[in-house]
């Protein structure tokens, strides 16, 4: 009974010292979020979503908050493949530390795969991929970290899975395309563990 009792105050513990924060973009104002390429709230009827509509004159394009100091936890975002001749696509960075410095779990339709990389001191290195195909439109992908191990989902199936310590500190969280790849993202939805 004593067990019983103490486990169910370690799991409403743990249930507490989660935090949920959300993006739908309705009321986000992006001007205080660290962005390179042009990012701009675009409307699709009455819905509302972080656009990239202009690349950065770098090789990737970043929106990201600092406001969230993201570790463990989850990360979900819907996104749609919007236009792109050179790229199209894109996904969710975290444990941003500078715009040199993350994680990126990114989806190509061009090239119909899903994958998982790190953003040291400026450059990119693939860590994991797999071979996805998806119909148009709008797809959710989700991040889950735990330490130095994170999986990566696509409409709720798991696809990939690592391990990699480079980047332990929290960092930011946001969102990241490369090169022309014009994507809308909304419902950003980030679960901390603390």
């Amino acid at each position: 009974m004593f067990k019983k009792f103490i486990l169910a105050i370690a799991l409403t513990s743990s249930v507490l010292l989660a935090e949920n924060i959300h993006y739908d973009f309705e009321k986000t104002d992006l001007s205080k979020w660290y962005t390179y390429g042009k990012w701009e709230i675009t409307t699709d009827g009455t819905e509302h979503r972080a656009s990239m509509i202009q690349r950065s004159d770098g090789a990737f394009n970043l929106c990201y908050t600092k406001d969230i100091h993201f570790t463990d936890g989850d990360i979900v975002v819907a996104f749609r493949a919007n236009t792109g001749h050179i790229d199209q696509g894109g996904g969710i960075m975290w444990r941003v530390q500078d715009n040199d410095n993350y994680y990126v779990a990114r989806f190509n339709p061009l090239e119909d795969n899903f994958r998982f990389y790190i953003v040291h001191d400026g450059m990119r290195s693939e860590l994991a991929s797999a071979d996805v195909k998806l119909s148009s439109g709008w797809h959710k992908m989700k991040i889950e970290q735990q330490g130095d191990s994170f999986k990566g989902y696509i409409d709720g199936k798991q696809y990939l899975e690592y391990k990699d310590a480079h980047l332990n500190k929290a960092g930011g969280v946001g969102v990241w395309t490369k090169a022309d790849a014009h994507t809308s993202f909304d419902d950003l939805t980030i679960t901390t563990d603390k």
